[in-house]
């Protein structure tokens, strides 16, 4: 069997580790007898003393064991984490556990605030990682070691996974489970799950056009819409100013109010954000992205990428793109 051990800290949302567990006891149902990989041999554990797990939403969660009873010398297949948890003794006790534990695991995962104990463990120095996008300055900022990916749902830098908050830990499991016995199994668990096994989002946690839609309904947020729909034409300023008939200097001045962003920027982030998504799901060519998000061409897309990702379009698409298309 392949052991997975999820430590679940108190106070989360717990259709997490249910979830996750009903996932991977999905894929040992559909898995092949010619699997490279034996099943998985899920087992829940948590650091309350009574092994009770108190969710958030009042529901409560009887895990298998208390993380004191469990060997951390012995070899493990994957251990993963859900979250931090409510006091920092908890979090401590998973830390000093993790600490002892890691050179024993084969795959380190985290789903959420739980890459913040991976950090406090040391486990994430000098790795790419992520957490919820709550929480991604806090974990910039205390450790300033770990390499913070802000755009990802979920990061794999080697045998350590990170991903964000909430829902994305189903999207990383089900990136373990094709890592572990391919994509047909994790297709067919997705399917029966009814879940995305690519997420339309794509790779990227949020939509930058949600967090720029103008607080109101109205001229703006109806031209927000439109722009989405016509990345590849004319959106300059002049352009979309009379398109509200709108001078250009009160259209920038109201665009800016409602939506606490330039027009300017609003049309690269979106432009942007849709390139990063031809790349993570399709194997169209640079030059062809380039024309069909509004950039024109491929040295445009490089130069935006390069400013704002800090990555070339292929060194992007080597790290997101969805796994049967690398």
């Amino acid at each position: 069997m392949q052991t997975f051990l999820i430590i679940v800290p108190d106070g989360g949302m717990l259709f997490e580790p249910t979830g996750i567990a009903d996932i991977l006891t999905q894929a040992n149902r559909l898995r092949s007898k010619d699997s490279p990989n034996s099943p998985y041999e899920v087992t829940i554990t948590t650091t309350q003393r009574h092994r009770v797990v108190h969710g958030r939403s009042g529901l409560n969660l009887l895990a298998d064991y208390r993380l004191e009873e469990l060997d951390p010398t012995l070899p493990r297949d994957t251990v993963m984490i859900t979250g931090r948890g409510n006091n920092e003794e908890e979090g401590e006790a998973v830390v000093a556990w993790m600490r002892r534990a890691a050179p024993n695991i084969r795959r380190i995962v985290s789903v959420c605030g739980g890459a913040l104990l991976l950090a406090k463990a040391g486990l994430l120095d000098g790795r790419r990682a992520t957490t919820h996008w709550r929480l991604l300055d806090e974990l910039q900022a205390g450790f300033p070691q770990v390499c913070v990916e802000k755009g990802p749902i979920y990061v794999q830098d080697g045998d350590i996974w990170t991903s964000a908050g909430v829902s994305s830990g189903f999207d990383l499991t089900l990136a373990l489970v094709e890592d572990d016995h391919g994509f047909t199994v994790a297709r067919e668990v997705a399917q029966d799950l009814v879940m995305f096994l690519r997420r339309p989002g794509g790779q990227s946690q949020f939509s930058r056009f949600l967090l720029t839609q103008a607080s109101v309904p109205g001229p703006i947020r109806d031209l927000q819409a439109w722009i989405l729909e016509n990345l590849a034409g004319d959106l300059s300023v002049e352009a979309l100013a009379a398109r509200v008939a709108m001078s250009p200097r009160n259209f920038t001045r109201v665009f800016t109010r409602e939506t606490g962003t330039s027009p300017a920027r609003f049309v690269e982030e979106v432009r942007l954000d849709a390139a990063r998504q031809h790349l993570e799901q399709s194997n169209d060519k640079l030059e062809q992205i380039a024309m069909a998000t509004g950039f024109g061409n491929s040295l445009n897309l490089r130069r935006v990428f390069e400013r704002n990702l800090q990555l070339t379009p292929s060194d992007y698409r080597e790290r997101f793109s969805a796994r049967d298309m690398a």
